[in-house]
C-alpha cells in the first residue's frame, strides 16, 4: 500500500494534468504490447485491433525503447517530459538529459536488460542520444499517433468529471473519488501499490497525471517539485449499436442533445437540458457516442458525457 501524506499546504496544491504525458504513454504502450495487458487498459475494446495492427515488428520499430521498458515496475525518469507539447519535442528533451541523470536512471535496468544494452546511452554518447530521439519519434509516429486522438478523448472526458467533482465537493471530494480501491483517509491518500511505503508531500503538493496505458498507480518523485501520481484512466463505454449510426443522427431531438453537451453533463442533467426523459437522453447518447461525437466516462454509479473534438467541430460548423 502506498500512503501519500498531505500537509495543510498540500491540499491547496493539488493539480490535475490536462492530458497524459506523451512520452510516458509512448513507453507504457510498449509495455502494453510486450506483456499481457492488465488493469483498465486490458478492458479497452478499441485496443484489441490496435494491438493486432502494431504488435508485429515491435522490436524493430521501438529500437532502444524496447530495452528501456521492462515488463513491469521501474521506468527511467527521463521518459517523463511534462513540458513537451508533442512527441518530437519530448524525444528531443529526453535525448538532452544530463549524463549523470542518464547514468542514474539507467542503472536499475542493467540487471533487467543487460549492461551492454544501455551502456553507451548511460555514458552520454552523442550517437546513443541521437538514436534515442530517433527511435522514440519513429515508434510514436508509426504506432501510437493513430491512437492518440482516442487517448485525448478519454482524458478530456475524465478531466471534465474530475473538474465537476472538484467544483461540487472540493479537493477532498476529488481525492475520495479518484479511483476504485483508492481511499482518502485524511491526511493520507491510500493507493494499492507493489510495495508499502509512505510519501510525505512536504508542502509541495500533488500533481495527478492520467494514463491510458498504465495498469496501476505510478509515482514520480522529485524533491524540488510536486510529487506526480500517475493514475489509470477509467474504461470508456464504446458499445456500438447496429444500424446506420450516422443516418440516425439526422434528427432535431438528437441534434439538440448534442448541442446540450457544449458543457459536459451526466445523463440526468443532459435530459433536463434537452427537455427529454433520462431514458431518451441515454439512448441518444449511445448513438452519438457510437458516431464518435461524444465520449462517456463511468466512475462507479456516476456517468459523464462530453463532446469529442469531432463533436465540437460538428457543432462549430453548424
Amino acid at each position: 500500500m502506498l500512503r501519500i501524506r498531505f500537509g495543510p499546504a498540500d491540499l491547496a496544491r493539488v493539480t490535475v494534468a490536462a492530458a497524459p504525458d506523451v512520452l510516458l504513454e509512448t513507453a507504457l504502450s510498449v509495455r502494453h504490447l510486450a506483456a499481457p495487458p492488465s488493469g483498465p487498459a486490458a478492458r479497452r475494446g478499441e485496443l484489441a485491433a490496435w494491438r493486432r495492427a502494431v504488435k508485429p515488428g515491435l522490436a524493430a520499430r521501438a529500437g532502444i525503447l524496447a530495452r528501456l521498458v521492462p515488463p513491469a515496475g521501474y521506468l527511467p525518469d527521463f521518459l517523463y517530459q511534462p513540458t513537451a507539447r508533442d512527441a518530437v519535442t519530448a524525444a528531443e528533451l529526453a535525448a538532452q538529459t544530463p549524463t549523470p541523470q542518464l547514468a542514474s536512471d539507467l542503472n536499475p535496468l542493467h540487471t533487467v536488460a543487460g549492461a551492454s544494452a544501455t551502456r553507451e546511452l548511460a555514458q552520454g554518447s552523442t550517437t546513443a542520444r541521437r538514436s534515442l530521439a530517433e527511435d522514440l519519434t519513429r515508434y510514436h509516429r508509426s504506432s501510437l499517433a493513430p491512437l492518440w486522438p482516442a487517448v485525448l478523448n478519454v482524458a478530456a472526458a475524465d478531466r471534465a468529471l474530475r473538474s465537476e467533482t472538484l467544483l461540487r465537493g472540493g479537493v477532498e471530494a476529488l481525492l475520495a473519488t479518484l479511483q476504485p480501491g483508492w481511499r482518502w483517509s485524511p491526511p493520507d491518500l491510500l493507493v494499492p501499490f507493489a510495495t508499502s511505503h509512505t510519501v510525505e508531500l512536504c508542502g509541495r503538493g500533488l500533481h495527478l497525471m492520467p494514463s491510458y496505458f498504465a495498469s496501476s498507480a505510478m509515482l514520480i518523485y522529485d524533491p524540488s517539485a510536486p510529487t506526480v501520481l500517475v493514475r489509470p484512466l477509467p474504461v470508456t463505454d464504446t458499445a456500438t449499436p447496429p444500424g446506420d449510426v450516422l443516418g440516425a443522427l439526422l434528427g432535431r431531438t438528437r441534434a439538440g442533445v448534442l448541442a446540450s453537451l457544449a458543457t459536459p453533463a451526466g445523463t440526468t442533467a443532459l435530459a433536463e437540458r434537452a427537455g427529454v426523459s433520462a431514458a431518451t437522453a441515454s439512448e441518444h447518447a449511445t448513438v452519438l457516442r457510437a458516431a464518435g461525437l461524444i465520449t462517456t466516462v463511468r466512475d462507479g454509479s456516476r456517468v459523464l458525457h462530453a463532446l469529442t473534438p469531432l463533436g465540437e467541430a460538428l457543432l462549430a460548423g453548424g
